[in-house]
């Protein structure tokens, strides 16, 4: 039987992934009223994306999930290759820096993927929320005004009628299949097993890897923290069934390590895959959107896919709800614009990765955190003439220390968290300033009326800010404009275009 359309949701998010979440989040505290389904029938098991890296790390601050996060997670573990002769060596693979005022996280941090996405459906259900699972998109249309969508369940089918319909739905999308979107790449002729496993005889104060730089004896063994878990890593044939049974795992290590004897006591989870690289030629079609795997798929190597992912959905989410708010449906076309060609980077840097770990070369630095990567090519990077060296519009705004004017500290990631944007003054007249309004923070920092003091100069030497000058930073943490005090017809040009128009003259009296 089928439902009647259900009409009060402005939001449907197909795929309840840690993109789908993100973007559920951030809608949901932004006030929008959002579905967020899955067909699977429970919430993903399997460590897959174990990799949170340093950027993504700053969003889920943002996103008020950090230190959850920290809790159920870890830093990555030593690495111990073992060698055939039963020696072995110990190597830090993975990128170990200490935080700065500018940038707080510096080192990944290992979570498994299902604690993650419960990290981030504990949030989801504090502002209000929740994940339908066993509910499978089986078809839409769309109109000028909207999708009408209609979804299998356990209660039979249901039609709902939404004003954006996401997909999120994996690397086999049937978002992205309904709308003929290309999905062009290749396979790379690499196929891997990966399995969480419940596992005897190896100390769990170490990433265990052998037979490095031969595709035919490689495998890794990493502790999953908090758990009595190690994450099985291994390639495999091309061609052929895997047994990923206990059985089945267990003669495969044996038949792989070759220092000591290891009992698989228990598989939570286990998967066979072939590793592609590949990128939609569109994200956009419509008033539908693709997110996630949906859009772009990577090899694991530099663990890139979830974080990328859940950056997608940072991006997007403001964006949808500026245009639902009454902003230009123009802006939702910049989410395209910006994210199609950090993916496209990504794949690059992990398919290179890849080639280098069939050789047993797995060291990873800062080219993996997504700290450096930033939107200067973006349309709504306004233009400034500012010399290379400086922070540029479309740049990732740095963290840093600053001071209250009644004496209490205030990280400049404080003042940027939430769904607002924010302009942040450097001792400008505040006449110069743009007019309050809902969805901008103005912060004056310095002079006789500053709220805020800067006794490290971070706004200087950070920012590159004269006194007198002021910086525009987005929802998502990116600089957006170093607005003159004089042209403040430009900035509230700008503010127009992200749906900031300025309040009226009898508001503004009022």
């Amino acid at each position: 039987m089928n439902k009647q359309a259900s009409t009060n949701t402005q939001v449907l998010i197909c795929g309840a992934g840690a993109a789908g979440l993100t973007l559920a989040i951030d809608l949901a505290r932004r006030g929008v009223a959002i579905r967020l389904i899955d067909k699977l029938p429970a919430p993903f098991a399997g460590s897959r994306g174990k990799g949170i890296q340093p950027r993504t790390l700053e969003v889920l601050e943002d996103l008020g999930v950090i230190d959850r996060l920290a809790a159920v997670g870890a830093p990555y573990p030593v690495q111990r290759l073992h060698k055939a002769d039963g020696t072995f060596t110990d190597s830090q693979e993975v990128m170990v820096s200490p935080p700065t005022p500018e940038e707080p996280y510096r080192t990944p941090l290992m979570v498994p993927q299902f604690r993650t996405e419960a990290v981030l459906r504990e949030r989801l259900a504090e502002l209000g929320g929740t994940v339908e699972y066993g509910r499978a998109l089986t078809g839409f249309d769309q109109d000028a005004d909207g999708v009408t969508a209609t979804v299998a369940g356990p209660d039979g089918a249901e039609t709902i009628r939404c004003g954006w319909l996401v997909g999120g739905d994996g690397g086999r999308s049937f978002v992205r299949h309904v709308l003929d979107i290309g999905f062009p790449g290749k396979t790379l002729g690499v196929r891997a097993v990966v399995a969480d496993i419940a596992l005897e005889g190896l100390s769990r104060d170490f990433w265990h890897r052998c037979g490095e730089g031969d595709m035919d004896r490689q495998i890794g063994l990493c502790p999953l923290p908090h758990t009595d878990l190690f994450q099985l890593q291994a390639p495999i044939p091309l061609e052929g069934e895997i047994d990923l049974s206990v059985a089945g795992l267990q003669a495969f290590i044996d038949d792989r390590w070759t220092a000591g004897r290891l009992k698989v006591n228990r598989v939570d989870w286990a998967s066979a895959y072939s590793m592609n690289a590949r990128l939609a030629d569109r994200y956009r079609e419509g008033r539908v959107l693709l997110m996630g795997d949906a859009a772009h798929i990577h090899p694991p190597t530099g663990g890139q896919g979830l974080n990328t992912s859940l950056q997608d959905a940072y991006n997007l989410g403001w964006k949808l709800a500026a245009v639902l708010q009454g902003a230009p449906d123009a802006l939702i076309d910049t989410y395209e614009e910006e994210r199609r060609p950090i993916a496209a980077g990504m794949l690059g840097l992990a398919t290179g990765l890849l080639e280098k770990a069939k050789q047993g070369e797995i060291k990873r630095g800062r080219e993996v955190h997504q700290l450096d990567l930033g939107y200067r090519f973006s349309s709504l990077a306004l233009d400034a003439v500012r010399p290379e060296d400086l922070l540029q519009p479309g740049d990732r705004a740095p963290d840093g220390r600053l001071a209250g004017a009644a004496g209490g500290a205030k990280r400049l990631f404080d003042l940027l968290a939430g769904p607002h944007w924010t302009l942040l003054a450097r001792a400008v007249d505040p006449a110069a300033l743009p007019a309050p309004r809902p969805g901008l923070h103005v912060h004056r920092v310095g002079g006789a009326s500053g709220d805020l003091r800067d006794p490290d100069d971070v706004l200087g030497v950070t920012y590159g800010l004269a006194e007198g000058e002021a910086v525009l930073i987005r929802p998502d943490g990116y600089v957006a404009a170093f607005p003159a005090a004089t042209d403040g017809a430009r900035l509230e040009g700008y503010l127009a275009e992200v749906g900031l128009d300025a309040p009226s003259r009898a508001a503004r009296a009022a």
